[in-house]
């Protein structure tokens, strides 16, 4: 279906300033609105050919014309003719709606991830370098972005009109969306799943900018340390080091480079290591043991909020060596073996989190006598 280009833009901007119809503002929308013009086409053609064919019947064989009823014999040409017809509309759609399906739920091996977490009535984004924001999402244009989205209590639905896009937000599975967006602007963001007394006050906005604004809203509003800094920080105040260390001897599988591999659990059957599964081996490692190893490993369910388990999966899609993980460990155990040596004098706090040379610029070094330790990011009881 070929519409003219200035037809179009006329259409478009039309509806929009009419309020009937949100901007195009992402890649994928001319062909979203391409889709939907057309099954409102077809839609329209087919009422207005059943009130012709209703009224001209009416008219046709009304009882002062035809006072007695007219056998008609059935014509084959005409039954295979609305058999066809019809099925070919409905096919073309099937296959143009199930290509687009694919494109917006299938995302790009290169696109930047964004977290969002969901919860009653309010959306959190959490940008990997660190960038933390509450019903806002500040994103480049021309780039296509990828939202990895879950839950923590009910049922939400992230909409972001302009762009076309509207993806579940489901409590404990991650659901992904993309997007590219190609006009600079602040565009809506609602929640279009019923969460609850406020659901209608579940809103935001989506502001989109060009590269360069970005990178310097970005250097603006960091928190001081990326996802994977405090994932680190998490993974160490949580003891994980000791099993994970990737010696020969350790009592949990090696996970530098681990995510994206292939991986042969217990029970014989391979899974891949992605984001769903590292939170599902946080949360319940029992139900996927990889082999070679004992089912050991405690659960964390209750004990790690969703932001500290997506600091923890980025930090382990972005470990490539256990050189860190070694040398955190060793500096845990002298700070340990130090202080039980010590038997007068202030005694040193024990080294659950990283001095500030490991853990990296914003966060401070251990605590000294007397004051109490920073608090660990993504505990339960930040």
């Amino acid at each position: 279906m070929h519409i003219s280009p200035v037809l179009w833009q006329f259409l478009i901007r039309w509806l929009t300033n009419s309020a009937l119809f949100p901007p195009e503002a992402s890649a994928i929308s001319p062909q979203m609105d391409a889709f939907y013009f057309f099954l409102i086409a077809i839609s329209a053609v087919g009422m207005i050919a059943v009130i012709i064919l209703v009224f001209g019947f009416s008219i046709m064989y009304r009882k002062e014309k035809n006072p007695v009823a007219t056998q008609i014999e059935g014509s084959t040409l005409l039954e295979a003719t609305w058999t066809i017809i019809p099925l070919a509309l409905f096919m073309i759609c099937f296959v143009w709606g199930a290509l687009l399906y694919f494109r917006i739920y299938d995302p790009p091996t290169n696109a930047m991830n964004i977290y969002i977490v969901g919860k009653q009535w309010m959306w959190k984004a959490e940008h990997p370098g660190g960038q933390h924001e509450i019903d806002s999402l500040h994103v480049p244009i021309n780039r296509q972005v990828q939202l990895t989205m879950i839950s923590q209590d009910v049922f939400h639905s992230f909409s972001i009109p302009a762009f076309r896009i509207k993806r579940e937000v489901i409590p404990g599975r991650y659901s992904t969306v993309w997007f590219e967006a190609t006009a600079t602007g602040t565009y809506h963001l609602f929640c279009t799943q019923y969460c609850g007394t406020d659901h209608s006050a579940m809103i935001g906005e989506i502001v989109a900018m060009t590269p360069d604004d970005y990178q310097k809203w970005a250097a603006g509003s960091t928190s001081g340390a990326s996802l994977a800094q405090n994932g680190e920080r998490l993974f160490a105040s949580l003891g994980c080091n000791s099993c994970h260390s990737g010696e020969a001897s350790a009592r949990g599988p090696n996970l530098a480079q681990v995510y994206g591999s292939r991986l042969q659990l217990a029970d014989g059957s391979y899974a891949t290591a992605n984001d769903a599964f590292l939170r599902e081996s946080i949360l319940n490692p029992s139900t996927r043991v990889t082999a070679g190893y004992a089912p050991i490993m405690p659960t964390y369910q209750g004990q790690v909020s969703e932001e500290g388990l997506i600091d923890l999966v980025e930090y382990i899609k972005n470990l490539n060596s256990n050189y860190r993980i070694q040398q955190t460990l060793t500096a845990s155990q002298l700070s340990t073996g130090q202080a039980g040596a010590s038997s007068s004098g202030p005694t040193s706090a024990p080294m659950n989190y990283r001095t500030q040379e490991t853990l990296g610029a914003g966060h401070a070094g251990p605590a000294k006598s007397g004051t109490a330790a920073p608090r660990v990011p993504g505990t339960v009881n930040q």
